[in-house]
């Protein structure tokens, strides 16, 4: 396996990471997660090196965080990094971001969640949830008290929104956005990757049809 260094944090990780949006099901029911075949694709994933694992709040309705969780039990959670998302179009208030993290910190059966990301923003999202409802302050308050430990964000707009939410926030440790190799000018693209780059800021690229999670290159100045 390879590593990168992650932007500007003290760590390397896995150049292929496991995303957990399409885990393999029974009877093609995205809820109804194969929990064996799962934990056999995780711990072939851990033993191959990979150490940054992507979830999220929505997927698999609700129940990707929990069987990713599951998995990572007797010892193997110590070994990873988790990585997983607030749905942020489903809060109406500060209350509900903190309600939503311990539920999801519940579900994934850790104390902390390594790299927090708020959802899909797009300059409706931002305007209208994470600058109205001050998320990133509810962000701060996590961090504070140690149920996770990097705020980030995934992204989907255009690559001026892109560059306006980065530079609105000095603080942003990562970020997550669309890179597909056919086409490298979609949404933030190639430019955008470069941006966030020369920030220090790790750059997440998620390719394929947006649920694969591969992590072949985290944008830092090496």
């Amino acid at each position: 396996m390879q590593y990168r260094k992650f932007g500007k944090l003290d760590w390397q990780v896995s150049a292929l990471g496991f995303g957990a949006m399409r885990l393999p099901t029974i009877d093609g029911v995205s809820g109804n997660i194969d929990q064996e075949k799962t934990a056999e694709m995780i711990h072939t994933a851990i033993e191959g090196g990979v150490n940054y694992f992507d979830t999220a709040y929505v997927y698999h309705d609700q129940k990707s965080e929990a069987a990713l969780g599951k998995a990572l039990q007797n010892g193997l959670r110590d070994k990873v990094r988790i990585a997983s998302k607030s749905a942020i179009w489903l809060l109406n208030d500060g209350d509900g971001f903190q309600r939503m993290l311990d539920e999801q910190l519940e579900r994934l059966q850790t104390d902390h969640i390594d790299f927090y990301l708020l959802h899909a923003l797009s300059r409706n999202s931002f305007e209208n949830k994470v600058q109205k409802l001050d998320l990133i302050k509810e962000s701060e308050k996590a961090i504070a008290d140690g149920r996770i430990k990097h705020i980030g964000f995934s992204f989907h707009d255009n690559l001026d929104v892109f560059k306006e939410i980065i530079d609105f926030y000095d603080k942003w440790d990562f970020c997550q956005i669309q890179y597909n190799y056919m086409d490298t000018e979609f949404q933030a693209g190639r430019e955008g990757l470069k941006y966030a780059a020369e920030k220090d800021i790790a750059a997440r690229r998620q390719i394929g049809p947006g649920s694969t999670g591969y992590t072949p290159y985290l944008g830092s100045r090496t």
